[in-house]
């Protein structure tokens, strides 16, 4: 395994076990997903210059305009939760509750 590869898979295993582990605030899990977001597209940038092929190199486009449409998402949702409840603590943001 190469050392990209390496940078690449402990990135987003520490991010995804970032979001497993720590999940007290909405702004934190809001970034581990970003981090996951942005290790897959630098993954996905890397791939067609380590295969030398060309046709698809629009993947990473798609994934970067994705992953903006899912932070403004996330930011908007943080947003409108610390407006109704008071703080973006996700232990206040119970489902069942009206």
């Amino acid at each position: 395994m190469s050392p990209l590869h390496l940078s690449f898979y402990s990135s987003f295993i520490l991010s995804s076990l970032g979001l497993a582990f720590h999940r007290t605030h909405l702004v934190s899990a809001l970034l581990c997903l970003e981090s996951m977001m942005l290790s897959m597209y630098v993954a996905l940038s890397m791939w067609p210059i380590e295969n030398q092929a060309a046709s698809s190199t629009t993947m990473p486009v798609l994934m970067l305009t994705f992953s903006a449409c899912e932070a403004s998402a996330g930011l908007a949702l943080l947003v409108a939760t610390t407006r109704t409840h008071g703080s973006d603590h996700l232990h206040n943001l119970n489902l069942l509750q009206c």
